[in-house]
């Protein structure tokens, strides 16, 4: 049986980074109480579960009659704290699932830990493949208010990286970068 780290719901549940523009590295971060449980993931998988979030958040709202569902993040869920500490992995996220639980109206989030025996080659695709059993995983339930405050968040944690080259749209460190588009030369300042 997997280690299940359960929160439901969480008092605190955000993505957030530790390092610079560039070197940072990523966290899904889980709170009740004193329990604290950080699962490091990367740049792109925030991004994924952010927009994937936003677009279930956004179907139920079209179907649900009650209300259930905000439009946007209420500004009284709003998080911008940093990480909590002590910020320990407990793993890094591999595959991820959301899903609606009509019954309770939650929004429900499992992470389970990168494996190497979970990757499957793309000659592979075609086999029967059973995944193995995770040792542990994070599952979050959320309400839907709170799923929009941290898709807001998570955007937020995003956006506060390098910024994006207009033309290639690659991350630009401070000092830089050679543009593709632009053949490998640098744009002079006049």
């Amino acid at each position: 049986m997997p280690v299940v780290h359960s929160f439901d719901p969480p008092e605190r549940f955000v993505a957030g980074t530790v390092g610079t523009p560039g070197e940072r590295t990523f966290f899904l971060q889980a709170r009740e109480g004193r329990r604290l449980v950080s699962v490091a993931l990367e740049k792109q998988q925030v991004v994924a579960l952010a927009e994937r979030l936003d677009q279930l958040l956004d179907e139920l709202m079209r179907s649900d009659t009650r209300g259930v569902v905000p439009a946007v993040a209420p500004l009284d869920l709003d998080d911008s704290e940093p990480l909590e500490s002590p910020i320990e992995e407990e793993f890094r996220a591999g595959t991820m699932t959301l899903s609606w639980d009509p019954d309770t109206e939650r929004v429900v989030i499992e992470v389970f830990p990168y494996s190497e025996a979970a990757v499957v080659a793309p000659d592979q695709v075609e086999e029967d493949f059973e995944e193995p059993e995770p040792d542990e995983l994070l599952l979050v339930r959320l309400t839907a208010a709170a799923a929009r405050s941290f898709v807001k968040r998570a955007e937020q944690v995003v956006e506060a990286g390098r910024p994006s080259c207009p033309f290639c749209g690659n991350p630009v460190d401070p000092d830089g970068h050679l543009c593709v588009r632009a053949n490998g030369f640098r744009r002079r300042d006049p």
